[in-house]
């Protein structure tokens, strides 16, 4: 009998943001919740995290950024993605981020933002709800 695949989730540090709490709670949610999580660490460049997701064969990238370099960070992430065919990566943000730029974010193709309020289950049925497996 075939048991459903688990969800693979890459979680994420760039630039020179060193305030990793956050993220590690996340990670620890969705290894909780039966996902297979695999975090970069800190001061990761864009170009890493998405070789780390082809690597990896991950279905969620899930990116936390408080140093308020978002704006910069995620459309450069979104292109690499595209440039090496794997657009379909569902991408997320965590971190202090201004609403206006959130959906600026969203409509540039990131899945969804978590504010550091966000309950850990409404990340984790996120999640089970965008991806197929």
């Amino acid at each position: 009998m075939m048991g459903e695949r688990k969800i693979r989730v890459l979680m994420a540090k760039c630039g020179l943001d060193g305030h990793d709490r956050g993220v590690k709670v996340v990670a620890r949610a969705l290894r909780d919740a039966g996902m297979e999580v695999i975090y970069t660490g800190l001061h990761q460049k864009a170009e890493q995290v998405v070789a780390a997701a082809i690597q990896e064969d991950v279905d969620v990238i899930g990116l936390s950024i408080l140093s308020g370099a978002h704006m910069t960070i995620f459309p450069k992430l979104l292109a690499l993605l595209r440039e090496r065919g794997a657009g379909d990566i569902l991408v997320l943000g965590g971190g202090t981020i201004l609403p206006e730029e959130a959906e600026a974010l969203k409509g540039m193709g990131v899945a969804e933002i978590f504010g550091p309020d966000t309950p850990l289950q409404d990340i984790v049925a996120f999640i089970r709800g965008a991806v197929k497996t």
